[in-house]
């Protein structure tokens, strides 16, 4: 493991956590809110939450450029008042991170969500309760193992992410070169040996989280 090597791993390490974190804040309410409410858009907020997951990662990341680029719908009024864009600093690395991991999040924690009893919650509503201490109090807290397996298979996307981070953040040693990033870099100038080394670890690291959200989706169920 070279010092670029080992900067990658943290540069993912703290992205991915920093991505989740945001995720959770963002994809939590956003997945209660598409189990238990209907509202006009609904199914274009849904569409747009899934949209990442099928679209090719460079995709994500060329409407992630347009919004967020120096010369974008909100990069260019930034850049006009700071001098300063998110383009190609770890700030757009958690932005891609987070916009891929989103869909893994809403999608598992709106599963738990639905599958808990609504009798539970009509009994808290007559006890006096408003429907956002039943959130709190009782849905999801019944909720909480799918919710906390969302939470890692979204830690896990945002770790791997590549596509719309090389797209937005681009391929800078030392500031935006994620472990990913430091993979595609290995292969093309032939370093097979460090990309071997960086992609036994990523996926010795993906099948722990994978086992990790497995078993918190049984005790869902």
């Amino acid at each position: 493991m070279t010092p670029d090597n080992l900067s990658a791993l943290a540069l993912s390490i703290r992205v991915a956590l920093v991505a989740t974190l945001l995720n959770a804040a963002i994809g939590i309410p956003l997945a209660y809110l598409l189990a238990r409410r209907r509202f006009r858009g609904r199914g274009v907020v849904d569409l747009l939450v899934t949209l990442p997951l099928v679209l090719p990662p460079t995709v994500t990341g060329y409407y992630l450029i347009v919004v967020l680029g120096r010369r974008g719908w909100l990069g260019a009024p930034i850049y006009g008042l700071t001098g300063w864009t998110i383009a190609f600093t770890w700030y757009a690395a958690v932005v891609a991170a987070t916009i891929m991991a989103l869909p893994l999040l809403v999608r598992t924690a709106r599963a738990a969500i639905e599958s808990v009893d609504r009798d539970l919650e009509k009994a808290a509503f007559t006890l006096g309760r408003s429907e956002w201490r039943t959130a709190l109090e009782v849905t999801l807290p019944l909720a909480r193992n799918g919710i906390l397996a969302g939470l890692v298979l979204a830690f896990a996307r945002a770790l791997g992410e590549f596509g719309a981070t090389l797209m937005l953040a681009g391929n800078i040693p030392g500031r935006t070169t994620t472990v990913p990033l430091a993979i595609y870099t290995s292969v093309q100038t032939g370093e097979t040996g460090e990309a071997l080394a960086l992609v036994a670890m990523l996926t010795a690291l993906s099948c722990v989280v994978l086992v990790v959200a497995g078993r918190l989706g049984a005790r869902a169920t």
